[in-house]
């Protein structure tokens, strides 16, 4: 099953010719926290990523992309990378969840919505 998954879904990590493509010309610059792996082409012209498990890209960490989009030439191993104070952890995407948000006014929330205590109904006469 793991080699038809390799094969036919890109979701679940790194297909077969993403593992061709950087086995040939792929240089392994690091490594970070979440086991994303990261390569570049030989010559530095190209840059990517290979998931630690579900392909996610908002589990790239603020260093590391900055260096996948070219934003600094330097990839975090290689400097002294310091996150700034405003920087928040990775949270997943729970869309589809339910622990997804849902706003006051959605279909979805399922807290009762009380009217408040001022509230008159209006009959008809």
């Amino acid at each position: 099953m793991g080699l038809l998954r390799e094969i036919f879904t890109w979701w679940n990590g790194t297909t077969v010719g993403t593992r061709f493509y950087t086995a040939l010309v792929g240089t392994y610059v690091g490594q970070d926290e979440f086991g994303n792996r990261y390569y570049q082409k030989n010559g530095g012209s190209r840059r990517w990523v290979i998931y630690g498990g579900y392909a996610d890209a908002s589990t790239i960490p603020p260093g590391w992309y900055g260096w996948i989009h070219k934003t600094v030439d330097e990839p975090p191993t290689a400097t002294a990378y310091n996150p700034r104070a405003w920087e928040k952890p990775h949270q997943p995407n729970l869309t589809g969840t339910s622990s997804a948000y849902r706003p006051l006014g959605s279909l979805y929330n399922v807290r009762p919505q009380r009217p408040p205590s001022d509230y008159e109904s209006w009959q008809p006469e």
